[in-house]
């Protein structure tokens, strides 16, 4: 039975009297979010930088804030001020923001007005967010994900059952990533409220142009998730059935949708004008159901006196104007701070424990993936694996997490739906919490549908968030050509990933080190990407013998960031400068040791491990040794990581070269053909690297 069976229609409700002092501290909150809006509108040359209100939105914003508690958590997005004042900050703080001061305390001066976050212990803790409309829902349902998980396991004690709120608006609702969060919600059952407020625009896109339905009919068909409308103009009518939301999923631990029916009184934005796109009708239809007007009419009725709230509206005026001179005054971001937050400090610097054991057996690198995993499973209670296909049926595609599900059980090893963007984006909101979510992308063509959520929610959250959230996740992707997996089994996306800043990216290329690797990453309090070749899993491919290893200790780690010379060149050949240095990772390492061989001592090779942090350090010692080097990947070359690093070589290193820096990788095409023979002309290998080298090593 849905939820809106016996909460709607309102009016048929019995109405639980609302205290006059919650009416008039929302009166007051009101008068304040109208006042801060009215002065941005009259300093328009000191307000510069983009920004929304909540005028409008403010009864509907502010009966959810009165609702919420200190363990709650709440995603409120950029027009939703009101929800903030609501919960506690104060409009000081909110200017601080909407200026970019230094002081502002959900990001330092680098994001817009009322895109917070915040881990205050009296507040409603909120979690990073963007700009970009409904891919909040990801990360804010990753934390009632992340509740659940903790209460399931009694990890944690709660004064109160927590309560996840995600804000969004109405058009948002057509985003197809806001349709994975409402299916995992309602599947996994968890404790979370969708409010979305519908003001029937989209920027100048009205709701006509947009969709064929409202919110509360599009989740009709989403079995398991309760839903209700709502007056949110009207803040009597929206406090009650607010309360009623938020008991039902703190009690019920269900999800629910609350479509609020809103209107828009400012822009869209202050870029965006009202002026731009609305006619006069549509403001005046608009402006007759402000929410201060018509609680200022129910007080009023109610036997307010008049005078009371005059005095309400003229003292939250003069409390804005002392806020805004503050906030106009306050310090702007030092320029040497611009760098603090891109990655927060990590504990594992040093390769530390035992490599190789005495005694120890020779492994493949999906078994050090499997190892690696159980190992820190069984120690940390906060690590948990899911993705397409890992549970215990088969444990995954490549049987890279075989026996996990069957030892930690389906509620820490399980399998999800095909959901790249939520699979990578409920890691954000997971890591909030305090887990640790190990996820993995089935293969690396089909991590394009989570890079919104790696991009926009992820690699930011640190950096925006000035420290407060830090992704703590390893995101495994299976990556690389191995005979005939064809176009959409085969593809390399380092370069891709390399783009974005604030991930850590890893690619090993044998057991060892992808179970160092691992590890560090667990203990990396950053966003990780692991690329694990699947031709390198388990050794088939001719050649890739080396890629097993003995297998390490438990207490094994490799910092990231640290290459590694695995042939050395004969330092006499060094000396006499015939001599010439590979740079590679991955597959390239094998086609490297493979082509060496044929130059008795004269080429050296480095393994960079991972290419996020690179170990620049030692690739620019050791090409200032040779004054010869090639870049080696397994990527089509044009605009590649291989060549941006090249430049980078060349910059650096460019006195001490014999020779431009060389690049080699595979053929300009747009995939990798599924044709054995086409497959083999497209990609590097040893026979063809060792024409480039015979070529170079003539300087």
């Amino acid at each position: 039975m849905f939820f809106c069976v016996y909460l709607l229609p309102m009016e048929n409700a019995l109405h639980e009297k609302v205290s006059q002092d919650i009416l008039l501290k929302a009166y007051n909150h009101m008068m304040l979010a109208k006042a801060m809006a009215d002065i941005y509108e009259e300093n328009r040359n000191i307000c510069k930088y983009v920004h929304s209100t909540s005028r409008g939105h403010e009864a509907i914003q502010l009966a959810t804030a009165y609702q919420l508690k200190k363990e709650d958590w709440v995603s409120p997005y950029y027009r939703d001020e009101s929800i903030l004042l609501g919960i506690g900050f104060e409009p000081y703080q909110l200017m601080l923001q909407l200026l970019a001061k230094a002081d502002d305390p959900f990001s330092g001066g680098r994001s817009y007005y009322s895109h917070p976050s915040s881990r205050d212990e009296n507040k409603p803790k909120i979690v990073h967010q963007s700009s970009a409309t409904g891919m909040q829902t990801i990360p804010t349902t990753g934390v009632a994900q992340g509740i659940k998980y903790i209460q399931d396991f009694n990890m944690q004690e709660f004064e109160n059952n927590p309560v996840v709120v995600c804000s969004l608006g109405d058009n948002s609702v057509t985003e197809g990533e806001v349709s994975e969060a409402l299916q995992f919600a309602a599947l996994h059952q968890l404790p979370i409220i969708f409010l979305v407020q519908d003001n029937e625009w989209g920027i100048s896109v009205t709701k006509d142009e947009a969709r064929t339905c409202d919110a509360y009919d599009f989740v009709a068909g989403f079995t398991g998730l309760s839903r209700m409308r709502v007056d949110g103009t009207d803040f009597v009518e929206s406090f009650e059935a607010m309360k009623k939301a938020v008991d039902f999923v703190r009690t019920e631990r269900k999800p629910l949708v609350v479509c609020a029916k809103t209107v828009l009184i400012g822009h869209h934005t202050s870029g965006v004008r009202r002026e731009f796109y609305r006619d006069e009708e549509d403001l005046t239809k608009h402006r007759a159901k402000d929410p201060g007007e018509i609680l200022r009419k129910h007080l009023l009725e109610t036997g307010t006196d008049e005078d009371l709230l005059k005095q309400i509206t003229k003292k939250a005026r003069l409390e804005a104007e002392e806020a805004f001179e503050k906030a106009k005054n306050a310090e702007d971001p030092k320029p040497e701070t611009v760098m603090q937050h891109v990655f927060a400090p990590t504990p594992i610097t040093e390769e530390a424990g035992i490599r190789e054991p005495a005694n120890g057996e020779k492994i493949v690198m999906v078994d050090a993936a499997i190892h690696a995993i159980q190992e820190l499973m069984w120690k940390h209670p906060e690590a948990l694996l899911y993705g397409q296909d890992v549970g215990e049926r088969i444990g995954g595609v490549f049987r890279e997490t075989v026996t996990l599900g069957k030892k930690f059980g389906s509620k820490r090893v399980f399998n999800t739906a095909i959901q790249e963007a939520y699979i990578i984006g409920s890691t954000a909101g997971m890591s909030a919490v305090g887990l640790k979510p190990i996820v993995e992308v089935q293969f690396a063509d089909y991590i394009y549908p989570g890079i919104n959520q790696l991009i926009t929610e992820i690699s930011k959250s640190n950096y925006l968030s000035g420290g407060k959230f830090p992704v703590s996740n390893i995101i495994r992707v299976p990556i690389g050509a191995y005979g005939g997996g064809g176009p959409y089994h085969s593809g390399s996306v380092e370069s891709i990933l390399a783009n974005i800043k604030g991930i850590k990216i890893a690619y090993p290329s044998n057991a060892a080190d992808f179970k160092g690797l691992l590890k560090a990453a667990y203990y990396d309090p950053n966003p990780v990407v692991m690329l694990e070749h699947k031709g390198l899993y388990w050794s088939k491919v001719p050649g890739t013998e080396d890629a097993k290893t003995i297998e390490p200790a438990e207490d094994y780690v490799l910092p990231f960031g640290k290459g590694k010379v695995i042939i050395e060149a004969d330092k006499e050949e060094t000396e006499k400068g015939r001599t010439l240095l590979v740079v590679t990772y991955g597959m390239g390492v094998y086609w490297a040791k493979e082509a060496a061989k044929n130059f008795n001592g004269r080429v050296e090779v480095i393994d960079l491990r991972t290419l996020i942090p690179l170990d620049e350090e030692l690739v620019f010692e050791r090409v200032k040794a040779h004054g010869k080097c090639i870049v080696l990947t397994e990527e089509q070359l044009n605009n590649s990581f291989a060549e941006a690093f090249a430049h980078r070589i060349s910059k650096n290193c460019f006195k001490y070269l014999d020779a431009p820096v060389e690049t080699m990788g595979s053929l300009d095409v747009p995939a990798v053909p599924i044709n054995l023979i086409l497959e083999k002309e497209m990609l590097p290998n040893a026979e063809k690297l060792s024409s480039k080298i015979e070529e170079l090593l003539k300087y």
